[in-house]
């Protein structure tokens, strides 16, 4: 793990170190990587989601940069678009939805990093969604059950 954030640019379109993941057919580059903090890019398509779920140890940011999100925070819809920042406190329940026709750019990023990494390490390229749940699990990422993404 990284423990001190290392100054620097990571390119638009690329992850730090080159790296990027496929998460469930969504496209994620790690922007900043360090104990502290763990920022990353998410490129959503139309009908991509990720459901309800809880970061019980860490606060959650998101600032949309193209497109529009529908959010499911703390049981209530709301979207956010270009510009808009979502703050979402540790132990609140959230998703997010791109119920639009067109894609969604957002930076990411939550405090401190905790095993977020590691998890989307695990989970690249991983197509079963059962193990995808399993792991987030043990990875201090709790998922709700279906109905509370609805």
């Amino acid at each position: 793990m990284t423990k001190a954030l290392n100054g620097g640019v990571t390119a638009n379109g690329t992850g730090f170190d080159g790296v990027e993941w496929n998460i469930l057919g969504q496209q994620y580059f790690p922007k900043a990587v360090s104990e502290t903090t763990f920022a990353f890019e998410a490129n959503s398509a139309p009908g991509q989601h990720v459901p309800v779920h809880i970061h019980p140890t860490q606060d959650e940011f998101i600032l949309v940069q193209e497109g529009t999100l529908d959010l499911k925070l703390d049981g209530e819809w709301t979207k956010a678009g270009p510009g808009d920042l979502v703050r979402m406190p540790m132990g609140v329940p959230h998703g997010y939805f791109n119920k639009s026709d067109k894609p969604v750019r957002a930076l990411f990023w939550v405090s401190p990093m905790g095993k977020l990494k590691d998890l989307f390490e695990a989970l690249h390229d991983l197509q079963d969604v059962e193990k995808v749940v399993e792991l987030s699990a043990q990875h201090d990422v709790e998922f709700l059950p279906p109905e509370a993404s609805e």
